[in-house]
């Protein structure tokens, strides 16, 4: 059932919010690739990663990053039940603001190498072939390779890894799940890894925003993204130590905090996140969920860890329920966002059929990226033991014992709660035997009626999730709605005189309007309205090679004017050319 949380005098918010499916994530590091080529390759940045993909059991990224005992990361209760900073309030971060201790060091990030090509090539003829040595991007001097961003993947079964993984040490220090060490074993015939990729949480209660003294660390009121001002930003470094997630990261360069932006330039016009677009498994989905603003610290309050997975669904709101609706839009909250929402695949997986988790509610940052669980394990396990690996009755039976222990689930998910981890696991499980009958062509029948009513779910709820899990469409995991239109033109630059930022003295978009060309004048930024072009020919059904037509090449354009199929055409101008060929 989705959450309804009607109260009167809300106020409604919307939020861009991404769900990851961990069952399909073959740890490829695609969608770390192409973030670092878009957002992360310049210099000063060589060692960042917005987007990463993490082997679990494992240390991650920046290493130890989950050991809040040392990094003083997130939210925590005083005596009082109130919330304050774990790094400490304003008097703690004045006396450190020219020296602040608590974050990770460059060798838990990585130094980051390049390699000593022009050894290969200058140098003299011997009898020993010359080698490339790493060399480091930071000082330039001969280095040796020991850390990076993905040092330990693929080695979640070795114990040199996995016994450092923080959410290890911490089941194994719980002398009250005795059990929990025998579950939890690296012997090479019972490892078992997933891989869990990261990306900035844009948390409803960021403790990052709150950290920055400066206040260049905001969150973006239209749809929740949470952004660095860096003409603000004066590097004190103390969102860097505020982040739970340590997804804040130092410029050495330039000075200034950076971080993933949920690459806004495209959400703006319709189009995923650049680390979305190139995954290679398809299993990040974006969406809208609408939330009350006034329950976020009531709910990032609750005094129970184990609680705070429930407080949070309780904040989000059902796009639904017609009061919803109607207080969305006394907020100001566009119509195709409210729309958005009720077709969002995140608020499903989410709400509605509560398959999705936050990661480490505990930090009480209110996360929105969420997690589906991942079950491929429990199949293979029950197949090697000559059972049936879909069918839903051993699948139930296994779910407490499968590979991935289900307390180390919960401990990433749901602050060590492992009843909404079983409920996910056990909805994934039902959806597989399900469509297994269907995809056979058994006829459905009784077993199917008390498998789905196990999980609270009915067989037409468990064909929706299937689709939206396994077939979804492009835009069936994508509902992003475009900026609202009164920004449209400020965003498009091209309709304000003197708008584009090329307009400097002596610069190429200088002059105005004039009489050379239809629209002579500032250059219109192609980069923006190239995002149309790509969300028309991503979500076609049509061969790309029928769109050449809608290809500009912009080294033949002088700038004047509008080429055919650079920007979109307006309605009312369409409207208009059908009725002269008429």
């Amino acid at each position: 059932m989705a959450r309804n949380s009607a109260a009167p005098g809300r106020r409604v918010k919307a939020q861009i919010a991404m769900v990851m499916n961990l069952d399909k994530c073959i740890g490829c590091h695609t969608c770390s690739v192409t973030c670092k080529q878009t957002w992360t390759n310049r210099a000063g940045v060589e060692y960042v990663w917005f987007n990463n993909v993490e082997t679990r059991p494992g240390q991650g990224y920046p290493r130890r990053w989950e050991d809040q005992r040392k990094l003083r990361g997130g939210w925590e209760l005083n005596k009082r039940g109130r919330l304050k900073l774990t790094s400490g309030g304003r008097f703690k971060k004045l006396a450190t603001i020219f020296a602040n201790p608590v974050m990770p060091g460059i060798k838990d990030y990585y130094e980051p190498w390049t390699y000593d090509y022009r050894n290969l090539t200058n140098a003299p003829l011997g009898d020993d072939t010359p080698v490339a040595r790493p060399r480091s991007l930071i000082s330039g001097k001969p280095m040796k390779i020991e850390w990076s961003a993905n040092w330990d993947d693929d080695l979640g079964g070795a114990p040199q890894y996995g016994e450092c993984d923080p959410v290890v040490e911490k089941l194994h220090a719980q002398e009250a799940r005795a059990s929990v060490e025998e579950k939890i074993r690296f012997s090479f015939e019972q490892s078992f890894m997933f891989y869990l990729p990261r990306i900035c949480e844009h948390c409803l209660n960021p403790s990052c925003v709150a950290s920055c003294p400066s206040g260049a660390m905001y969150k973006r009121s239209e749809d929740g993204i949470v952004l660095v001002d860096q003409d603000r930003c004066r590097g004190w470094r103390m969102c860097v130590t505020g982040c739970p997630y340590k997804k804040v990261y130092f410029n050495h360069t330039t000075g200034k905090a950076e971080k993933c932006t949920m690459c806004y330039p495209r959400i703006e016009v319709g189009l995923p996140t650049v680390c979305s677009e190139t995954c290679v498994g398809r299993l990040r989905y974006l969406g809208v969920v609408l939330y009350d603003q006034d329950r976020v610290l009531e709910a990032a309050t609750t005094p129970d860890e184990q609680d705070l997975y429930e407080a949070q669904l309780g904040v989000l709101l059902d796009p639904e329920d017609p009061e919803v609706r109607r207080d969305a839009e006394l907020a100001g909250i566009p119509y195709d966002w409210i729309e958005a929402a009720r077709n969002s695949p995140v608020h499903a997986l989410i709400s509605r059929y509560r398959v999705a988790l936050p990661l480490h509610p505990e930090y009480r940052t209110l996360p929105m990226v969420w997690y589906v669980p991942p079950l491929s394990p429990v199949v293979e396990a029950l197949s090697e033991t000559g059972h049936d690996g879909e069918d839903a009755g051993n699948l139930f039976g296994a779910i407490d014992s499968l590979r991935i222990p289900l307390d180390y689930l919960a401990e990433l998910f749901t602050a060590g709660d492992t009843g909404p981890v079983r409920t996910a696991l056990e909805r994934l499980a039902a959806m597989r035997s399900h469509m297994r009958r269907i995809n056979l062509g058994e006829e459905s029948g009784a077993e199917d009626e008390d498998a789905a009513r196990r999980v609270g779910m009915r067989p037409q709820e468990i064909e929706a999730l299937y689709r939206l899990l396994a077939i979804a469409k492009y835009e069936e995991r994508y509902v992003i709605p475009t900026a609202a239109l009164g920004d449209a033109d400020r965003l498009e630059e091209s309709a304000l005189p003197g708008g584009c930022s090329l307009d400097v003295e002596g610069g190429p978009g200088m002059g105005g309007s004039g009489p050379f060309g239809e629209e002579s004048g500032p250059v219109a930024p192609a980069s923006v309205e190239n995002f149309h072009a790509l969300r028309d020919r991503q979500t076609t059904d049509a061969p790309a090679g029928r769109h050449t037509a809608h290809r500009v090449n912009l080294l033949n354009w002088d700038g004047n004017g509008r080429p055919e199929g650079l920007f979109p055409k307006r309605k009312r101008a369409s409207r208009d050319s059908e009725g002269e060929r008429r």
